[in-house]
């Protein structure tokens, strides 16, 4: 199983920034929805700003059953990032989880 289903602590660990271009106003896959403009050229998914952030695509518990809302059209930052990472690995013990075994 892959421990991402059921993990989701990446979502709410880190402010995700990406190009306006990967929006659907710009014809990328980002539904404009969940992308809040920073600046002419850089977008962020709605939530991950707050304090703690948790990206607004993000459904379930974490930790428990975790997924994305938009898991096909998700922008690059969140495809690049690899579980066990060592960010991955910091924002489980962040949030009280387990690191992942190599």
């Amino acid at each position: 199983m892959n421990p991402c289903t059921t993990c989701g602590v990446c979502c709410a660990s880190f402010r995700v920034d990406f190009s306006v271009m990967e929006t659907q106003a710009e014809g990328g896959t980002v539904p404009d929805g969940l992308a809040v403009e920073v600046t002419r050229f850089t977008a962020r998914m709605r939530g991950t700003d707050h304090s703690p952030p948790r990206c607004a695509a993000l459904t379930g518990k974490l930790g428990e059953r975790a997924a994305c809302g938009i898991y096909e059209w998700r922008p690059s930052p969140c495809r690049e990032f690899e579980a066990g990472s060592e960010a991955c690995q910091r924002a489980r013990v962040r949030h009280g989880l387990p690191p992942l075994a190599d």
